[in-house]
């Protein structure tokens, strides 16, 4: 089989799995700051109504300090209940001696998916340049594999370049591709 040929294939094979993936997801956003609050949380606040305007239903959100412990603790809370098919997280991805987000996130993941990050610094670079490198955005499958997480950059263009990029268009087809 010639190259073209298995690229349509793939292709063709994803749009199959868009085509069955749920056309509604149960999600969680966590945000993740020492300074936010609900009434300025502008990241969470947007990922938020994104989900609703996708159709999806947000089941559970809440602000936590950037505190290994408290995200760990809202984390765990929601992993536990099951419900939720997709976490996403906004702040504490940097590289500053405050940004716990990343080391929490990873030790819960049973299965990564380096390409999100990946994909994420490449969405970015065109418009931050080189300081792309800085982002430690990470994502995979929980332990247990039952739901998706995924950490985000707190700021807002960040949010956004991740929901227009990457979630707007893949996130029920990664779901479905957890239940099959």
């Amino acid at each position: 089989m010639a190259r073209g040929e298995i690229f349509a294939n793939v292709r063709a094979m994803t749009e199959l799995h868009r085509k069955a993936a749920p056309q509604q997801i149960t999600a969680c956003v966590l945000t993740i700051s020492d300074t936010r609050t609900a009434q300025d949380d502008s990241s969470g606040a947007y990922l938020k109504a994104q989900l609703e305007a996708s159709g999806h239903v947000v089941i559970g959100y809440t602000i936590v300090k950037d505190d290994s412990a408290a995200i760990r603790a809202a984390l765990e809370g929601w992993l536990a209940a099951g419900t939720a098919q997709v976490i996403l997280t906004t702040g504490g991805t940097g590289i500053a001696k405050r940004d716990n987000t990343v080391p929490v996130i990873e030790s819960l993941l049973e299965v990564t998916l380096p390409g999100f990050g990946e994909l994420f610094r490449q969405l970015s670079y065109p418009q931050v340049g080189a300081a792309a490198m800085l982002s430690r955005a990470v994502g995979g499958l929980a332990v247990g594999r039952r739901c998706l997480l995924f950490a985000l950059p707190g700021s807002l263009n960040a949010v956004q370049t991740a929901w227009q990029g990457i979630f707007k268009d893949e996130l029920a087809h990664l779901v479905f591709e957890t239940v099959r």
